[in-house]
């Protein structure tokens, strides 16, 4: 494996261990120290965490940190296939490494962190409203990437944005997770797996559903502003005509 691809799957692991130990650990910080961190700061610090990464490491591996991404990614053809794999271990990796960190530093169970239904909230109403949240967070990752709309570093806020709102008015109902790493991570380490395929079916059923809809909006993918937000700037200049 060459240099380059062994960076972004760095950059992947680095910046979804940060991710999840933001997300996982505003939780696991309130159930520690009774109440202090409130729900509108939970769901907040990940959108600004998401916000950094993406203008600290963009330009390295892209910043999918989330398996329903890649896959949008790759479906709209701006991202191989060759490197999916490689990039959902590495976000694997780095998850359950924060929630490790998390568990071993705070003193909680990292299922304390996890993203679980809200009361009578059934797996299947996981399942629509974690569709629908991803549907609109890709859309918003892919807009932003197109080369009718890219807007380079300043896509960030979009989507860091986007994560902090969805969360503000839709966690009382699954947690706006729209990540299977971010919930996976914790429930594997605090080994409590309430509804744990919700948060897998959900963001991916969501993600296909972008993707549909960005081939409607803006037709076939596979340009250079959208491989290059994609991919990270490490690899040859793209040289293919722009098409999204």
């Amino acid at each position: 494996m060459n240099t380059t691809a062994w960076r972004r799957m760095f950059g992947e692991l680095v910046g979804t261990f940060l991710l999840v130990m933001v997300a996982a650990g505003g939780p696991m910080m309130n159930a520690r120290f009774d109440g202090s961190v409130g729900r509108v700061a939970a769901v907040v610090a990940p959108g600004l965490m998401v916000m950094a990464i993406i203008l600290g490491m963009g330009k390295v591996s892209g910043a999918h940190l989330n398996p329903a991404v890649t896959l949008a990614f790759w479906m709209r053809r701006d991202f191989p296939l060759h490197r999916v794999p490689g990039y959902v271990i590495a976000q694997c990796a780095g998850g359950l490494l924060a929630a490790l960190v998390l568990q071993a530093v705070i003193g909680v169970s990292a299922a304390q962190g996890g993203t679980y239904p809200g009361a009578g909230v059934s797996a299947w109403g996981v399942v629509a409203i974690e569709a629908l949240l991803t549907f609109g967070l890709v859309g918003v990752i892919l807009g932003t990437a197109s080369g009718a709309q890219n807007v380079g570093v300043i896509g960030a806020l979009g989507v860091g944005g986007y994560i902090a709102l969805a969360g503000l008015w839709a966690s009382p109902m699954s947690g706006a997770s729209m990540n299977p790493v971010r919930s996976l991570a914790p429930d594997l380490v605090g080994a409590d797996w309430t509804c744990w395929w919700a948060y897998i079916v959900g963001p991916m059923l969501g993600a296909v559903f972008a993707v549909g809809v960005a081939w409607m909006l803006r037709g076939a993918g596979g340009g250079r502003s959208g491989s290059l937000a994609a991919q990270g700037a490490l690899h040859p200049l793209i040289t293919k005509p722009e098409k999204d």
